[in-house]
């Protein structure tokens, strides 16, 4: 099946070998996103995890609007946290951008450090409707 990669400049580039966002059919595929200003190419937070997590999630936001998507598309996520003592925070900011009618499937797993030693990262798989 063919695939077409996917780019908002209202995100940040790439920081490797990887596109911000793959579309295949109808699904999107979102690569991992962590607290990086689109326009400044530099950290937020400062190690505020709060303002890390509202980062991250208008970075979602932002490269699925590069596919014409909203968080409302979105049928899965994945995040990855340095400290699940954080997790209540992290939980409460992504809650925040998810109502329960749409709140994807998802799973939280804690890891040993995470690129540019950012707190939190989430990708997300999204669909298109027909």
């Amino acid at each position: 099946m063919a695939h077409t990669i996917l780019y908002s400049p209202e995100a940040p580039a790439p920081i490797g070998p990887y596109s911000q966002a793959i579309q295949a059919g109808n699904t999107v595929y979102v690569s991992g996103q962590i607290a990086l200003d689109a326009a400044t190419g530099q950290l937020t937070g400062n190690g505020d995890v709060v303002v890390e997590t509202h980062q991250v999630m208008r970075n979602l936001q932002a490269v699925l609007g590069a596919a014409g998507l909203t968080l409302a598309d979105v049928v899965k996520t994945s995040i990855f946290v340095t400290d699940l003592g954080n997790f209540a925070l992290i939980n409460e900011i992504y809650g925040s951008y998810f109502s329960k009618e749409y709140a994807p499937a998802r799973e939280t797993v804690q890891v040993s450090r995470l690129p540019k030693d950012v707190q939190v990262e989430i990708s997300c798989i999204a669909v298109k409707a027909q």
